[in-house]
Order: structure tokens, then sequence, then C-alpha cells
């Protein structure tokens, strides 16, 4: 088994065992501080009611994207996870 599809069936695991859907649900990502990146991540999640905040690093490289969204089920949190995957740099937290 492929370590990222590993990490979903356990991601999907914890959720299912863990939260009462629906629910909000917080994305946390890191992504260059290219503007590009960080529309791109604000892109996936704008159109769905999302609030997202922004945050710089002290350096400047890097910003951090924080995503708070009402998630129907453990296969929609992940499905977000698999769209953000594409994103140059981006790192998921």
């Amino acid at each position: 088994m492929s370590d990222k599809k590993e990490f979903y069936t356990k991601l999907k695991n914890q959720l299912d065992d863990t939260t009462l859907f629906p629910a909000d649900y917080m994305y946390k990502f890191i992504v260059p501080s290219d503007e590009n990146q960080v529309e791109e991540v604000q892109n996936l999640f704008n159109n769905k009611g999302a609030v997202i905040q922004t945050k710089k690093s002290k350096t400047g490289k890097y910003i951090s994207v924080s995503i708070v969204l009402k998630i129907e089920s453990s296969e929609e949190v992940i499905s977000y996870y698999k769209k953000a995957e594409i994103i140059k740099g981006i790192i998921s937290l």
C-alpha cells in the first residue's frame, strides 16, 4: 500500500471515530510566499463559505493558510486534501 493511500485510510478512520459530521473542519497549509499558490489554496475553498486566514512567516518566505469549512463527511475532508496536493510547494499540517 502506498504511503499516501495508507495515510488517507488512517485519517478517514480517525475522523470517523472522533468527529460527528456535518462539522466545522480546520485545514492548515503552508505555501511559499508566492501569491499564485496562496490564491490557488483560497480558490479551492472560497466558493464553499469557508473562513480563510493567512499569516506570513517571520522571514517572509512562507505563508500559513488556515481554512475553516463546514464538512459533511470524512470523505469530503480527504477530497480537499487530495485537491490541495497538486499545488506546488504546499505542505499540509
